[in-house]
């Protein structure tokens, strides 16, 4: 059956489900992600001062892996301060608030938009591009900021990813370890991404206006501005043409980032690196020609903000990246090379026995590769596991004689939507930050939709086999 699991296995089993188990009851993960961390590390090494030590260097692995994101994020953020300082921002959102007139509407724009855009240039981009201009115009007309992250994780990091269709790189991995073609796998994929696509989104965008009728989500008429920190206080110094200028400006230069991406074929943080020096250039320009003499100044300081920013959103988020980071490659990084020898990671690890363990029909092989997918994207990266689930897919359609391809995306699907992803904080984070809301509220907010829509997709898989 693979690798014999072990202590550190179950340990990491045990934490999964005191951490989700956390995040539902509404508390706070950060001190059960350190505890889980100390134990696996003291039950690997058996020194106590080497298990100390592995939170602080799990710690320093988070935030070397989560560093490009923060960084995007702060000075996407800085770069909004100077915009909304200046009232720029209402400039440029102005065409945005005559197309989208309410929050239903604000809710699949933006979703559609985010999915559109990350097709070609996967979602970490996408996030940056859409964020800071289309958030205010949503709050505007009274979708919350919850409703806005909501729509962009799911149809960015949900169904774009999942599928994959343009960039292919998800779609590669699995067809790769399953030992079908690529072609085959995105066939077999797409009435499943749809399916998993529409269940989860309507059904969020049920449970948000539910949850705004009731009063339970509410838009401050100053949130938009609150977001920031600032409100226009520098925008008597442009004046109204100068803010024309640069509200044509800004949307031309990432456009012309989206061409270069287009031509260049940059994805992933290549593109964001593109988007983040882009943001940089444009907040030097617009705080040097606002404030003159004082420039030199004033960009350090929004720099400032944005960074202060980016590590109090990011801070409560870095123990529980450092503990779903042990299930993959980290554990070997942070605590040392003591896994049994075989071993493909934890969770890797989990995956494979589960495979071993469950009968065969359709509908177990449905059900099982969606879990091996949901297990394996618990390490918070959905593209680590996906090459599992290929080989798992395999065994199961040899042994019922078809299938492979269904089964082959159907893990995919689930490996993404868990882990790549919107339940788990590797995608979470930036559209979190983007739109200033709680990550864990965030996650806790996916989580029922997107159950919901692995149940769905799972029973349609089992017809499509």
């Amino acid at each position: 059956m693979g690798v014999e699991l072990i202590a550190l296995h179950w340990i990491y089993v045990v934490f999964i489900f005191l951490i989700i188990g956390f995040m539902v009851m509404r508390r706070d993960t950060s001190l059960i992600c350190i505890i889980g961390i100390f134990l696996l590390a003291i039950t690997a090494t058996g020194s106590l001062s080497q298990s100390v030590s592995s939170i602080f260097n799990s710690f320093i692995f988070a935030i070397t892996e989560l560093l490009s994101t923060i960084l995007v994020i702060s000075i996407i953020v800085a770069m909004s301060r100077i915009l909304t300082s200046t009232g720029i921002n209402d400039v440029m959102i102005s065409p945005f608030s005559k197309l989208i007139r309410n929050a239903s509407m604000a809710y699949w724009v933006i979703g559609i938009l985010m999915m559109v855009i990350s097709w070609f240039f996967w979602p970490s981009p996408a996030v940056a591009l859409l964020g800071a201009v289309l958030l205010p115009v949503a709050i505007r007309v009274g979708l919350p900021a919850l409703g806005v992250a909501v729509a962009m994780n799911l149809f960015g990091h949900g169904i774009a990813l999942s599928g994959d269709f343009i960039i292919q790189a998800a779609p590669k991995l699995t067809a790769d370890a399953a030992g079908l073609p690529v072609s085959e796998v995105i066939q077999a994929s797409i009435p499943l991404v749809f399916t998993m696509g529409i269940v989860t989104t309507i059904v969020a965008f049920y449970f948000l206006k539910r949850d705004m009728k009731r009063g339970i989500l509410k838009v401050e008429s100053l949130e938009g501005n609150a977001m920031l920190g600032v409100t226009g206080e520098d925008s008597s110094l442009l004046t109204l043409n100068q803010k024309r200028f640069f509200a044509l400006l800004i949307p031309v230069l990432f456009g012309l980032d989206v061409a270069a991406m287009s031509i260049l074929k940059l994805q992933g943080g290549d593109a964001t690196a593109l988007i983040g020096g882009t943001s940089i250039f444009i907040l030097i320009l617009i705080t040097l020609i606002t404030h003159k003499n004082k420039g030199l100044e004033k960009t350090t300081t929004y720099l400032i903000d944005g960074f202060q920013f980016g590590f109090k959103v990011f801070g409560p988020v870095i123990p529980i990246a450092a503990f779903f980071y042990l299930g993959d490659s980290g554990f070997a990084k942070i605590i040392g090379e003591y896994l049994p020898q075989a071993s493909q990671g934890i969770v890797n690890d989990l995956g494979v026995a589960l495979a071993h363990v469950v009968p065969l029909s359709e509908q177990v092989a449905a059900i099982t590769l969606t879990s091996v997918g949901a297990i394996t994207g618990l390490d918070g990266s959905g593209f680590s596991g996906i090459s599992l689930a290929g080989s798992v897919a395999t065994l199961f359609a040899t042994a019922l004689g078809s299938g492979a391809a269904t089964l082959t995306a159907l893990g995919q699907i689930s490996a993404i939507w868990v882990g790549g992803g919107t339940l788990v904080p590797w995608a979470i984070i930036p559209v979190a930050a983007i739109c200033n809301v709680d990550v864990f509220e965030l996650a806790r907010r996916n989580l029922l939709p997107v159950t919901i829509g692995l149940i769905v997709t799972t029973i349609v898989a089992m017809f499509l086999m």
